[in-house]
């Protein structure tokens, strides 16, 4: 089960997934995630060289899953006994997986688990009756994956379940971070590189669409840019996925990504009123497709009335932005002109807005060292020099700023948020690393921004 791809990322949640492969007990492993998010080949990386049956599901009949789960269990563990077997149900299927394991770890993967349970909507309670009958006592670590996440949270994770209380461990797969999401493109100039972070995010399938060999113009124009690009309905066919009626759902995205933040604002431009404005947002941040945010400075966040909401993922802030407005002209085959009109003139917002992410990610994982105290939470802030804040675990602020931001207002934007934390704040400069990017460089070491100074 070789993959020929680098594998960017995902080292803490391979290791994890080794640690339980390694357990010596049985484990029920669920994994979800929005399609495209890399679960397929984390789950291969695990298999690779270990005793193992990858089973992907199909739309298919529940008899047609079960017959090609039986030519991969039998492929998985090479034994020709299996050819001519023929499963009655899927708590057979498996507990025949679970007898011929034996005393040896034998990892089985239903992968898109959502797809087996249309065509078999009693497959939970199967498996149910197969875990406590067989499987918690076997060498088997059983993973159920799927890409519906509501799916996956109410009818695998969620109390009413009949596989609720079964699973020895649970992931939900997100993003890679800013900083993994570089290394997919190390030949490109530091520019360039920040520019596709700007519009892909740290979604890994669409990372990998964009060929390095290629500018960034030509890899937008050919994946994005035209009907036939492989990102060009993307986004449309996710939210098909996961929503009943997407329209509404067009409409709000499409009104957050031109930064209407506020409810009020985004049920005006919607064009329906706040409760059903709201009802919808919840629903997106359940899919974290949107977030909703509260200022640190705000001195009751839990009933603050100053939060705002923004498009979490940056494609789809991207598509609702320049690609769904302009379909018709991209459909007609000019899309260089979207590119040249609509795009590169908003780059720079992009860029600046995308800078900020690598801010947040080295005040979440990194600050802490350099101003001597753990930080617990950290958020933007939308000031013009002042980008993103922090606070420490005693309660101080900790603001960050790019340095080749105006500096006019900092002592303006400090003043403000100061009466916030009560005393003095910590201040990280960042900027642009000067460190070449050459070929085989660690990768994944590598940082857009490093902190210079702190307490000045």
């Amino acid at each position: 089960m070789a993959t020929t791809s680098p594998f960017i990322g995902r080292e803490r949640e391979l290791a994890v997934l080794v640690e339980l492969a390694d357990s010596g007990r049985a484990e029920l492993f669920v994994l979800l995630g929005r399609r495209r998010v890399g679960k397929t080949e984390l789950l291969q990386r695990l298999c690779q060289e270990r005793r193992s049956v990858y089973f992907l599901a199909a739309q298919v009949r529940d008899r047609d899953n079960l017959k090609a789960f039986q030519r991969a269990l039998q492929e998985g563990l090479q034994d020709p006994l299996l050819e001519n077997v023929d499963f009655p149900d899927w708590a057979a299927a498996l507990t025949v997986a679970a007898q011929r394991a034996g005393d040896e770890r034998l990892i089985v993967v239903l992968d898109e688990f959502p797809y087996l349970c249309e065509a078999n909507r009693g497959l939970p309670s199967l498996l149910q009756r197969f875990w406590d009958q067989h499987g918690k006592d076997s060498s088997m670590m059983l993973i159920l994956c799927g890409s519906q996440v509501s799916f996956m949270e109410r009818e695998v994770l969620a109390e009413r379940s009949p596989l609720f209380g079964r699973r020895t461990a649970q992931r939900r797969l997100d993003p890679l971070a800013p900083s993994e999401a570089l290394a997919f493109f190390p030949k490109w100039t530091r520019e360039d590189r920040l520019a596709a972070y700007a519009i892909l995010g740290g979604m890994p399938a669409y990372l990998r669409r964009f060929d390095e060999r290629k500018s960034l113009d030509e890899n937008l124009m050919s994946e994005v840019l035209r009907p036939e690009g492989y990102l060009f309905d993307e986004v449309q066919y996710l939210l098909r996925t996961e929503l009943q009626n997407p329209a509404t759902y067009n409409s709000i995205l499409g009104a957050l990504a031109l930064e209407a933040e506020r409810v009020g604002d985004i049920a005006l431009t919607v064009g329906v009123d706040s409760p059903t404005a709201n009802k919808y947002l919840h629903v997106l941040r359940e899919l974290r497709i949107v977030e909703r945010s509260v200022p640190l400075t705000d001195a009751d966040p839990l009933r603050s009335r100053r939060g705002v909401y923004r498009i979490s993922d940056r494609f789809l802030s991207f598509h609702f932005r320049h690609v769904q407005p302009n379909l018709s002209m991209i459909e007609a085959g000019r899309g260089a002109q979207v590119l040249e009109e609509y795009i590169r003139p908003d780059l720079e917002r992009m860029i600046d807005d995308a800078r900020t992410d690598f801010m947040l990610e080295h005040m979440r994982t990194q600050a802490a060292e350099l101003i001597g105290e753990e930080i617990v939470e950290v958020g933007r802030f939308s000031g013009s020099t002042i980008k993103a804040l922090a606070r420490t675990k005693s309660g101080s602020g900790v603001a960050a700023i790019h340095n080749e931001t105006g500096m006019q207002t900092l002592e303006e934007e400090l003043d403000r948020i100061q009466a916030a934390f009560g005393g003095d704040i910590q201040l990280l400069r960042y900027r642009e690393s000067a460190t070449a990017l050459s070929d085989g460089e660690g990768l994944l070491d590598v940082r857009v921004f490093h902190a210079l100074e702190a307490g000045q």
